[in-house]
């Protein structure tokens, strides 16, 4: 009796800025005796073409690299955060361009919905934003939200529905990872239940309590949904960081029929053709 015929072993590969979560997530692989390799160039997609690769790195790279090695992006869409319900955000959040932003005449928090070609921050009016560049023109979509301040930002990976593993990141705007707590994972639960199917299957959500001086109750909110495949660990587990990140950016034959509307390269189609 013969064995099965096993396909090319699926590798995971980094880009060539080294971070700490990219070192974590290659021991991690390395634990599970996945291959690994770094993105130096063309020559790298040439020698792995044909393999199930799973990328873990920036946007930028990844779009160059997903049509060649056959790659889904996964990302929430660009309007997730604002739909969700105001009990879920506890501030005023509106998906516009960034053409329209320049006329903002007051304070405002401005990001990008995914990447950061924009540096997110509290911009005093609209004239403060950058103008257009490399890789942001008069259409490119930003979210504006009403500035608040959160006591303390927790990242959690999730995958299915549930919170695989995440950390406290930040207090007060200030880089702090400490682990994550039952108030953080309880908040995302119940976020879970009410929008759960309006995300990716593999995601990083951003959370935290939001420090008000007239009103002493503990009140959270969503931060931002993030790319899992472009985030930092900070003090969560690696190894279930790297399942996340194995579902979030690999072979677009494996992509679910669920997750093809959060495929990068399907919703870059779809507005390319209107």
């Amino acid at each position: 009796m013969t064995g099965a015929v096993k396909g090319p072993a699926p590798v995971l590969l980094t880009s060539a800025q080294a971070t700490s979560t990219t070192a974590l997530l290659a021991g991690a692989a390395a634990r599970r005796r996945l291959d690994t390799a770094v993105l130096t160039g063309p020559g790298t997609v040439e020698e792995l073409a044909g393999r199930p690769v799973h990328w873990y790195g920036g946007p930028l790279a990844a779009a160059r690299i997903a049509g060649p090695l056959g790659l889904a992006l996964l990302e929430p869409e660009d309007d997730w955060l604002p739909r969700l319900p105001r009990e879920f955000t506890r501030r005023r959040i509106e998906l516009t361009t960034l053409a329209e932003a320049w006329t903002l005449r007051h304070p405002a928090f401005v990001k990008p919905p995914a990447d950061k070609s924009i540096p997110p921050a509290v911009y005093p009016d609209g004239t403060r934003l950058p103008r257009t560049g490399e890789r942001i023109g008069p259409d490119t979509p930003v979210l504006v939200s009403e500035p608040v301040t959160f006591a303390a930002e927790y990242r959690l990976f999730l995958l299915d529905g549930q919170v695989l593993t995440g950390s406290r990141y930040a207090r007060f705007g200030r880089l702090d990872p400490a682990p994550l707590t039952e108030a953080a994972t309880a908040f995302a639960a119940r976020l879970l239940d009410a929008v759960g199917d309006t995300l990716p299957s593999a995601v990083a959500l951003d959370v935290g309590p939001i420090a008000d001086p007239y009103d002493p109750a503990e009140h959270w909110a969503v931060v931002e949904a993030n790319l899992p495949w472009f985030a930092h660990c900070y003090a969560a587990d690696p190894d279930r960081v790297l399942d996340v990140v194995l579902r979030a950016a690999g072979p677009a034959a494996a992509l679910s029929p669920a997750d093809r509307r959060f495929a990068r390269a399907a919703r870059t189609a779809g507005t390319a053709t209107g």
